[in-house]
């Protein structure tokens, strides 16, 4: 079966004065990242922006992409709504991130790092002392890492690889095309181990990636 994937695109009209006044606030080197909704603003905001600062990478960032920018790149601007890939990308990238929603600016804060942070440190402590762990596997194309997953079920049920605390782990491998952490109540594991997209670690802290486990 075919699949076409079609973009929305959102209603919005760029603000060329607002936007060259909220350009002072930026620094004069950064990216530009944007979700597929904006596209077309993120272009014109581009297109504004390139006469006074420079832009190191224009770029699509999608729920589980993991975006590189180059050296020089002193901040990211992000054009899209809500936190949830400014967060992950302060977190992972260490650079200041500006969020840019109906001609608004917004700087992610150290708070909104730290508050991931914890959460991350929680999942693993959780995983540390967990009997019983679930794997999950996605279905999707660009997400499904069952090989990984298996493997890593091997090395948590080996005789020979030790629990930190007793024993070894019991395992179990969930494969599904939508992973619903809502479910998980209906199972009754200590922790669960994420192969699929790596930003399902970010709103709850019984989930922990598989590449932080290596």
């Amino acid at each position: 079966m075919r699949t076409i994937f079609i973009p929305a695109k959102i209603k919005s009209e760029v603000n060329k004065p607002k936007i060259l006044s909220l350009s002072k606030k930026l620094p004069k080197t950064l990216a530009i990242a944007y979700s597929i909704q904006y596209k077309e603003i993120a272009e014109e905001i581009k297109k504004i922006l390139s006469k006074s600062h420079k832009i190191t990478k224009f770029i699509q960032v999608l729920g589980c992409s993991k975006p590189n920018f180059t050296k020089e790149t002193k901040a990211v601007l992000l054009i899209g709504s809500g936190k949830f890939h400014a967060v992950s990308l302060a977190f992972e990238t260490k650079l200041p991130i500006y969020i840019l929603e109906n001609n608004k600016l917004e700087k992610i804060s150290t708070k909104d790092i730290e508050g991931l942070e914890k959460s991350q440190k929680a999942s693993y402590v959780k995983f540390l002392n967990a009997k019983q762990v679930g794997i999950m596997v996605s279905t999707k194309p660009g997400q499904q890492n069952l090989k990984k997953a298996i493997d890593f079920k091997k090395k948590q049920t080996s005789p020979n690889q030790v629990g930190p605390k007793e024993g070894v782990k019991q395992t179990y491998l969930f494969i599904t095309n939508n992973i619903d952490a809502r479910e998980f109540e209906n199972f009754g594991l200590d922790s669960w181990v994420n192969t699929a997209c790596t930003r399902m670690d970010m709103n709850d802290s019984r989930i922990i990636n598989l590449y932080k486990l290596r």
